[in-house]
């Protein structure tokens, strides 16, 4: 059975391009799917970590708490004109719909602009979202150092800081951020409890299959 999204639960969400193809080539595609995931999941879940590489996207995420959720959506039907029903078979409201539907439309949106750009056609992305439970607390933290390591791992720098496209800067410095830094330090013990678990190699056979579902 698939994993459900769930309010106040923590996944790890991922997806590669379709084929052998990219998912960004220059730096301004990597803004704009950053600016696309602002305006569609920040407002449904907390960002714990992530990274962009250049064919695939890795996320950590805490779904908000079911008001949260249920104040977005009234939102989205009252100021965009949104309808779009997100019930269950008894009519309640379901939050898995609800948050497939803002990855739907963020990963369209971005799609879209991208085939438009250079002029190609046909789905981006894999056609299903990767979505994993975060359950187990030594998977937690191995998971936040795989997802910073992964430019790393693969050869496109020698440092998880030296890549730009990741949450990992957002933890070195104090300015405002979207991040959910705060909630990630404390489980590291601290700034310098991070930096320290981010200098070890990741666990050897900790691996992310992206054909798993």
């Amino acid at each position: 059975m698939k994993p459900l999204f769930e309010s106040d639960k923590v996944y790890h969400v991922y997806n590669r391009a379709n084929g052998k193809e990219n998912l960004f080539i220059t730096d301004e595609n990597f803004r704009y799917f950053l600016k696309k995931y602002a305006e569609y999941i920040f407002p449904v879940a907390d960002t714990l970590a992530y990274c962009l590489m250049p064919n695939n996207f890795h996320l950590l995420i805490k779904i908000r708490s079911p008001q949260n959720l249920l104040n977005h959506h009234q939102f989205l039907i009252k100021e965009r004109k949104q309808g779009a029903k997100v019930v269950d078979e008894n009519g309640m409201f379901d939050y898995h719909k609800f948050v497939m539907l803002q990855f739907q439309h963020f990963l369209n949106g971005y799609s879209q602009a991208y085939n438009k750009r250079y002029q190609r056609k046909g789905a981006l992305f894999l056609k299903n979202l990767k979505l994993k439970p975060v359950e187990c607390e030594a998977y937690y933290s191995k998971l936040i150092h795989y997802i910073h390591y992964n430019p790393v791992h693969h050869g496109f720098c020698r440092e998880a800081s030296d890549w730009t496209f990741s949450s990992f800067h957002a933890f070195l410095h104090h300015k405002r951020s979207k991040i959910a830094k705060q909630e990630v330090l404390e489980w590291f013990g601290g700034r310098q409890g991070f930096l320290e678990f981010h200098k070890c190699k990741p666990e050897k056979g900790f691996e992310i299959d992206f054909e798993d579902f």
